[in-house]
């Protein structure tokens, strides 16, 4: 299933890209555009994790480096049969964690400081179960891919948009809607690849959330560390990332404008309800 829905995300994401690139050169744009997917699809899939990584200045870290974020991890893994991931630290005061990889034997998890300084080692332990079971379900490489070419797509319409602004585009614009046609394109282009991310998103959190409640065996600590993060957030804000990867995190690290409108994550009192019934069933 999970190559079926790599495939549908990668064709939707890549006939935004030709579209754009239809409204902007015709049909040797779209030709270009085409080719600029195909490389982006093909370096998504090898270098997202990297990608990724290196937009929050991850740094790999040890044991002796991270004891504690260290040896959860290395505990779950060995509980889920999984090889040992890479395991990152993001200095940013904003507490949250994600997983990325194109599967398990290339997999990543990524904690922030912020997460470290606010969780006990029960309510860590909910939070890497939860990304350990993303790097199980084989649901990581959709994230990195999704957030890699929406990120290249919200980057051209932005482009798009600002040469629009400045009297850019060829003698053909008015054809195609002029100067106007292309701020709709430069709005709509990144609208509808955060839809397509909202269609694989939501499902995948409450999957992972029990997953990784039945990997730790702790369901509370995992809702219990829902809760606080979801607050957090709240007064600690993501700043300076890409809203194209808010899907990768465990809860989503941005707030206000469209990203609080259509969120890439289920409702939390939602998320803290499963997992609560799930500790009174034992």
């Amino acid at each position: 299933m999970n190559y079926v829905k790599t495939t549908l995300l990668l064709g939707g994401l890549t006939c935004i890209l030709v579209l754009i690139g239809q409204y902007i050169g015709g049909p040797r744009g779209a030709l270009g555009f085409f080719f600029f997917a195909v490389i982006m699809n093909a370096v998504s899939y090898w270098f997202s994790d990297k990608l990724v990584l290196m937009t929050y200045g991850a740094k790999q870290v040890t044991e002796e480096d991270a004891p504690v974020l260290y040896r959860v991890v290395r505990k779950l893994a060995e509980k889920g049969s999984l090889p040992m991931p890479k395991v990152y630290i993001v200095n940013n005061p904003t507490p949250n964690a994600f997983a990325t990889g194109r599967n398990p034997k290339h997999a990543s998890v990524a904690a922030t400081t912020g997460i470290l300084s606010i969780l006990s080692e029960d309510e860590l332990e909910g939070v890497m179960a939860h990304e350990l079971s993303h790097v199980k379900n084989r649901d990581i490489l959709i994230s990195s891919i999704a957030a890699t070419i929406a990120g290249a797509i919200t980057m051209i319409g932005n482009a798009v948009q600002w040469g629009a602004m400045f009297g850019g585009g060829s003698r053909d614009d008015d054809d195609r809607g002029g100067m106007f046609g292309m701020i709709a394109m430069a709005i709509l282009a990144p609208f509808a690849a955060m839809i397509i991310q909202l269609a694989i998103s939501r499902s995948r959190e409450y999957a992972a959330d029990a997953a990784g409640a039945r990997l730790c065996r702790k369901p509370l600590s995992l809702a219990h560390a829902l809760g606080k993060l979801e607050n957090a957030v709240k007064m600690i804000p993501m700043q300076g990332g890409n809203p194209s990867t808010a899907h990768l995190f465990i809860v989503n690290p941005f707030r206000g404008g469209l990203m609080g409108l259509f969120s890439t994550h289920p409702p939390m009192e939602e998320r803290i309800r499963r997992l609560e019934a799930m500790a009174r069933e034992g």
